[in-house]
């Protein structure tokens, strides 16, 4: 039986999956921790002073060690593109985001929540965990892998087909996105997973993608 959610409305309560260092579920709902940001699993830390290595495997060992397994509670506050119940969780009472962005595991993630401003800067003096070498922000080594991946992405298009369809990773649904709308760049066509490119909107909605909603 999987665990669902509990009669205190958007409350989820059980066991733990860390997926990575943002991201974790509770049964088969998968939980992206609210108002912070750790780095993506491919990326690296380092640089002028300091040797080149993968903080993002580190950060989601780091997390898997403290927190896989634990009981959590988790007020959801929303749900992101992806499907994915957004939310703020605890453990034995300590809200998670706070404890990872003081451990210096994770960044306050600014755009969405300014609530862990003062770990973030607490844990930028003591020089913890990502702190204390040269770390690019989750948010900007995205954007830098987007403009690096831009041109390669549009090449593999057929000419005149900028229509992307994408398929969730959690519901499956099919969504085609438009040039100009908001998640657009973000979209990445998989051919593994049977995403395709479209030539027109009428070529997406007779395969069976629906529009993205912005």
């Amino acid at each position: 039986m999987s665990l669902g959610v509990t009669a205190a409305a958007a409350d989820l309560r059980g066991p733990l999956r860390v997926v990575d260092g943002d991201t974790m579920a509770i049964g088969d709902r998968t939980i992206r921790l609210h108002g912070i940001d750790a780095p993506e699993r491919d990326q690296n830390c380092g640089g002028t002073h300091a040797p080149m290595w993968n903080c993002g495997e580190w950060v989601t060992a780091e997390v898997r060690a403290r927190y896989d397994g634990r009981v959590a509670v988790c007020a959801q506050i929303d749900t992101d593109r992806y499907d994915r119940v957004v939310a703020r969780c605890k453990v034995d009472g300590i809200d998670i985001g706070a404890a990872l962005v003081e451990g210096g595991l994770a960044f306050a993630y600014t755009r969405y929540s300014e609530a862990y401003v003062p770990e973030q800067r607490a844990a930028q003096r003591r020089k913890a965990g990502l702190h204390a070498t040269g770390v690019q922000t989750p948010s900007a080594f995205r954007e830098a892998e987007r403009k690096g991946h831009g041109a390669q992405r549009m090449a593999s298009a057929p000419a005149g087909c900028v229509i992307k369809g994408n398929i969730s990773r959690n519901s499956g649904e099919r969504i085609y996105h438009m040039p100009g709308q908001a998640w657009y760049d973000a979209t990445r066509i998989s051919r593994a997973r049977e995403e395709r490119w479209f030539c027109s909107e009428t070529e997406a909605r007779d395969a069976g993608w629906r529009p993205a909603l912005r």
